[in-house]
């Protein structure tokens, strides 16, 4: 039982890391962001295609990564322990 709360714990500063990453990264990318506009009168057609911020995926994908690797931690964690012994 020990090294299946380890392994949730695990999964979970996982993806608490994870998500931190992607919300920083995301506002570096927006804080270094110089339009140009000047140049941007060149090319109107592509504009639109430019204006993408972030990415959409069900909430579902994040549970099953969640259990994912909460059990390759947890084979891990278990491996570990039975070398060890």
């Amino acid at each position: 039982m020990k090294v299946i709360f380890q392994a949730f714990i695990s999964s979970i500063v996982i993806h608490i890391i994870y998500i931190v990453g992607m919300m920083l990264i995301s506002y570096i990318k927006t804080r270094n962001y110089k339009p140009n506009i000047a140049g941007a009168w060149d090319k109107v057609e592509t504009l639109q295609s430019e204006v993408v911020f972030g990415k959409v995926s069900s909430p579902f994908l994040y549970l099953f990564t969640f259990i994912g690797v909460t059990v390759i931690w947890g084979v891990i964690l278990f491996s570990y322990k039975k070398l060890l012994n």
